[in-house]
Formats: C-alpha cells, sequence, structure tokens
C-alpha cells in the first residue's frame, strides 16, 4: 500500500461517528418497534434518533474542517443517513405514522440517485452533494421526528403533516436537480 493511500483507509473522528450512526440503527428500530421499554420506548428511539441525526452533521463538519475526508466516509456517510432515514420511515408507516406511498417516492429517489452515481463513478465522474440534497436530509430527519415523538395536539400534527410533505416536495425537487446537473453523465460518449 502506498503511504498516500493511509488517509483513504484510516479510521479517523468523522468515521468512527458514521459507524456509530450505523450501529444506533438496529437499536432504534428494535426499541421503537417492539415498545420493549413501555411507555418510554418511543422516547427512548426518538433520542436514539435525534443522537444519530447529530452524528450525520458532526462528521461532515469535522472532516472538512480537518481535511478528514475519506474514500470510506464519501462512500458509509450518505449510505449511513440513507439506511437510517429509511429505516425510520419504513417503521413510520408499520406503525401508522406516514403513508407508503410517500416512503415509496423516497426510497425511488435513493435508488435513481444511487444509480447516477454509480455511472459517474465508471466514467470517474464525481457528483458530489447538492444544496437541495442537504435540505432534502435535514427536513427528512425533521419530518421523522415529529411522527415518532406523535404529539395529540392539533397544532403539532399539522406542522408534523407540513414537514412530511416539504419533505416529499425537496425530495422531487432534488432528484429533479441531480438529472439536470448530471444528465451528461447519462450519455454515452462513444455515441456522442
Amino acid at each position: 500500500m502506498r503511504t498516500g493511500d493511509n488517509k483513504h483507509m484510516e479510521m479517523n473522528l468523522p468515521n468512527k461517528l458514521t459507524l456509530f450512526r450505523v450501529i444506533l440503527i438496529p437499536f432504534f428500530v428494535v426499541i421503537l418497534m417492539t415498545n420493549c421499554l413501555g411507555d418510554a420506548s418511543k422516547w427512548v428511539a426518538l433520542a436514539i434518533f435525534i443522537i444519530a441525526s447529530l452524528t450525520d452533521l458532526l462528521d461532515g463538519k469535522i472532516a472538512r474542517k480537518y481535511d478528514l475526508v475519506t474514500t470510506f466516509g464519501k462512500f458509509a456517510d450518505p449510505l449511513a443517513d440513507k439506511i437510517l432515514v429509511i429505516s425510520a420511515m419504513i417503521c413510520l408507516v408499520e406503525l401508522g405514522l406516514l403513508k407508503s406511498w410517500i416512503v415509496i417516492i423516497i426510497v425511488a429517489r435513493e435508488f435513481i440517485i444511487s444509480g447516477f452515481r454509480i455511472i459517474a463513478a465508471e466514467k470517474n465522474v464525481v457528483i458530489a452533494a447538492s444544496y437541495w440534497g442537504k435540505f432534502k436530509t435535514t427536513f427528512q430527519m425533521i419530518m421523522v421526528i415529529m411522527l415518532i415523538a406523535d404529539i395529540d395536539h392539533p397544532a403539532w400534527k399539522v406542522t408534523a403533516t407540513v414537514f412530511t410533505y416539504i419533505a416529499l416536495v425537496l425530495t422531487i425537487v432534488s432528484l429533479v436537480d441531480y438529472i439536470v446537473k448530471n444528465k451528461n453523465v447519462m450519455i454515452d460518449q462513444k455515441n456522442a
């Protein structure tokens, strides 16, 4: 292994935070879905989700600020985000707190973007995360937090619904943004 490769392989703090987020996911799902802690289950699961979401915020900031961006981090960080949010949304469907068609649209967007990234990688093109994608993730996390809390108050219910539809719109907008900005990735250069 070349010396320059060490930066891409090391398990630095941002990468440890990403792995910690992945490790939290099964605990979150089990506690939320089994009600194993009785009335406290929802709140413990919510706390785990919030902690996991905060690690997402921290790992990227730390990686950029201290030049700790690695190949592993570029792969694992967005994957961990997707697993966390999609796991939470599937649980919310099961609990009757989120419509399945909303989750289908959100998951489909992730598959489409992943496909774009695979094709781009084959052409040695890096598709960076856009601001729309970051807004989408933030609003999805807020939506999940509000839906898990499920506070029985009309203002809370309306706010949770508004955040759900904002997250859905941002999901679609970010997809269109990725496609428009990266449509050249889909063009076969031999035929161009």
